[in-house]
């Protein structure tokens, strides 16, 4: 119930806004009464209003006057030159959510009046399809019903964790990157089944029903992966078969090391615009 009687606005309308409004009307988490967005793009307003039933403006000042949930879903390279009118326009208790990539709490409780309740968000793109993982990291005067409201928001899309904000390249590198590394498995997985005689369709179908399965299983079971993989690979049989020809391939190691240069490149790109912002 963290979010009844709240009103939301969004200060940007693009995909992840999108995403986040659309789940919590689906969700009923809240009513499209509750939620307001602005962007610059009329067009792209009229179509939220088309398709969600909210109320839109091209003013940033009108939805923040409203709201007492400001979501900052602008580009990081505008969130500095948008914060300081925010911070003019918004009311003592209002609470702040970013979703803008890479901008440290920092940045925003510097340029927002004394003792702003801020909360840094990292959605992932699964959003989109209502199954994110977000990690959410409160800010200094961010109370526990702030991150209530926040952990309410992002889990009408998915799952959610609170952690502190000095993690958050590494979720990046993880889930905020990950969606592009399993895209990558499952476009793998498609061709492999070409090869072996499946139509493209066919193959990129059961490919992508596999990995939606297996991530699924895993949720649902609580289970150890180790645990979920030995209950499909039998004595000599074709799961270890595949298994072996994997760990030869390195897959294992691979992975580990993706996840980690992400992480290592989401903390240079932090330090890039924190440098900026400090300027």
């Amino acid at each position: 119930m963290a979010m009844r009687g709240r009103k939301i606005g969004f200060l940007g309308g693009g995909n992840m806004a999108a995403a986040l409004i659309r789940g919590l009307l689906h969700s009923e988490t809240m009513a499209a009464d509750q939620i307001r967005a602005s962007d610059v793009k009329a067009e792209r307003l009229a179509e939220l209003h088309e398709k969600y039933g909210i109320q839109t403006s091209l003013d940033n000042d009108e939805i923040v006057r409203w709201a007492d949930v400001i979501v900052i879903a602008v580009k990081p390279q505008i969130v500095d030159r948008i914060l300081a009118p925010v911070g003019v326009a918004m009311s003592p208790g209002d609470l702040v959510i970013s979703i803008a990539a890479g901008v440290p709490l920092e940045a925003f409780e510097s340029r927002l009046p004394k003792d702003a309740r801020v909360i840094r968000a990292m959605p992932n793109t699964a959003a989109m399809a209502l199954a994110a993982a977000t990690a959410i990291a409160p800010g200094a005067h961010a109370t526990d019903d702030d991150v209530a409201t926040a952990k309410a928001l992002f889990e009408a899309v998915g799952r959610c964790v609170v952690l502190d904000e000095s993690l958050l390249d590494a979720v990046t590198g993880l889930s905020g990157s990950g969606p592009a590394y399993v895209m990558l498995m499952i476009e793998a997985l498609a061709d492999g089944g070409v090869k072996v005689g499946l139509g493209r369709d066919t193959a990129l179908l059961l490919a992508a029903q596999t990995v939606y399965g297996a991530a699924k299983l895993q949720l649902e079971t609580g289970e150890h992966p180790g645990r979920l993989k030995d209950m499909v690979t039998s004595p000599g049989g074709t799961a270890i078969a595949g298994l072996h020809t994997l760990e030869s391939g390195g897959l294992r190691r691979t992975l580990i090391d993706a996840v980690e240069v992400a992480s290592n490149r989401s903390a240079e790109l932090g330090a890039q615009m924190a440098a900026k912002l400090r300027r």
